[in-house]
């Protein structure tokens, strides 16, 4: 039995202060919700569910966050549902959302997720509350360090994406991150964290939230009559596998590539390079925008990097990648996958900004976590039947 159509019909960010002291943490998820409902235009009434997702708890010390912000999320009286899966939350919230929607439970859902650094330890949640933590980085920098190794990549394609996702962000409000002078020189001067990760391939830590409003086929429709085009799922996965193996291969994941199989068989995508228009990837550390264009097809194991060299990756290039800014230039952990997934959807709505994508038609998000082993995907399109 085929699932019921989905369709994005509002996105709300918070704004591009990178810590939001000036906010509670219902005030941080109320902003985005309501700019997400008035995209939509739409009330909390119209909401049949809510589905909340953000990194471990630890992260802000709050426990169970959802049951203290159920009436600044518009709750009150609604199904709600927490979702956690590590750095890849986000991009499960809104995988989760869309399949009420699919399945025919609820007409309307409400995702959002969020992360208030500021007011936490993100260190200390990293390392499970251990001393001596290595940190997300130091987690990666071997990973990053096997794939330089495999593919001959040279050292400037980290600088290249972390100058190109930062100018990227300098068209985007909403990033949290801008750097007006970045440059190749300066990414290069940085300190070295984690060889070879330099301080300016890495992402920043800070507050905020993200939300969007998932319908059905009707509520799509209804939409794009009223001259506001939805974003439609065509495809949507989450896989997983255990951090540790014999055989594991974090370069190359197997839950990874299982996942964009997944999505791509949903969506009929048989040729990813041609028939997506751009991408949002989960990118916490520069390197890692090569590592996944390999692992979910976009360019041939071993040649990732080389679209990034030659410029198809950069806004304006054959494929553009973290149109937003991304990772590297907003970070708040629990919302990072939904704003991937929101930025995704936002370019097929033509709805972007300056930052939009010519004629997107088909986006491509992911989001990853933990040790390289939650993934979350999906694809969405400007129309149910972008092929045809």
């Amino acid at each position: 039995m085929s699932s019921i159509p989905c369709a994005i019909v509002g996105v709300g960010q918070t704004h591009h202060k990178s810590r939001r002291l000036d906010v509670s943490f219902g005030g941080l998820v109320r902003e985005a919700v309501f700019r997400a409902l008035d995209d939509a235009q739409m009330t909390f009434a119209d909401i049949d569910a809510v589905v909340l997702g953000k990194a471990p708890d630890l992260f802000e010390g709050v426990m169970k966050p959802e049951l203290y912000l159920s009436d600044a999320l518009g709750a009150i009286g609604k199904p709600m549902f927490r979702v956690h899966t590590a750095g890849s939350v986000g991009g499960t919230t809104a995988i989760v959302a869309a399949s009420h929607v699919q399945a025919g439970k609820h007409r309307t859902v409400l995702a959002v997720a969020f992360e208030k650094q500021s007011e936490g330890n993100a260190q200390f949640a990293l390392g499970s509350g251990k001393g001596a933590s290595l940190g997300a980085g130091g987690a990666f920098a071997p990973f990053i360090r096997s794939y330089i190794h495999r593919s001959g990549a040279p050292e400037h394609i980290g600088w290249k994406v972390a100058v190109k996702d930062r100018l990227n962000a300098l068209k985007n409000p909403y990033a949290h991150l801008q750097i007006a002078d970045i440059s190749i020189e300066k990414v290069k001067a940085s300190p070295m964290m984690w060889e070879p990760i330099r301080f300016l391939e890495s992402c920043p830590s800070s507050d905020g939230a993200c939300a969007m409003v998932l319908t059905d086929e009707a509520g799509g429709l209804a939409a794009a009559a009223a001259g506001r085009p939805p974003a439609w799922v065509l495809g949507a996965s989450s896989r997983s596998e255990p951090p540790s193996f014999p055989g594991r291969d974090p370069v190359r994941p197997q839950a990874a590539l299982m996942c964009a199989a997944d999505v791509y068989k949903q969506a009929g995508i048989t040729n990813p390079r041609q028939q997506i228009d751009m991408a949002e990837l989960y990118v916490p550390f520069s390197w890692h925008e090569a590592i996944w264009l390999e692992a979910f097809g976009i360019a041939e194991e071993g040649d990732g990097w080389k679209m990034i060299d030659d410029g198809t990756t950069e806004l304006g290039g054959g494929f553009p990648v973290n149109c937003s800014g991304g990772v590297l230039s907003t970070n708040p952990i629990g919302a990072s996958g939904l704003l991937r997934f929101a930025e995704a959807a936002n370019q097929v709505r033509g709805a972007a900004g300056e930052h939009q994508v010519e004629g997107a038609n088909v986006a491509l998000a992911m989001a990853y976590g933990a040790n390289s082993q939650y993934f979350s995907t999906w694809a969405v399109g400007s129309s149910l039947t972008p092929y045809a």
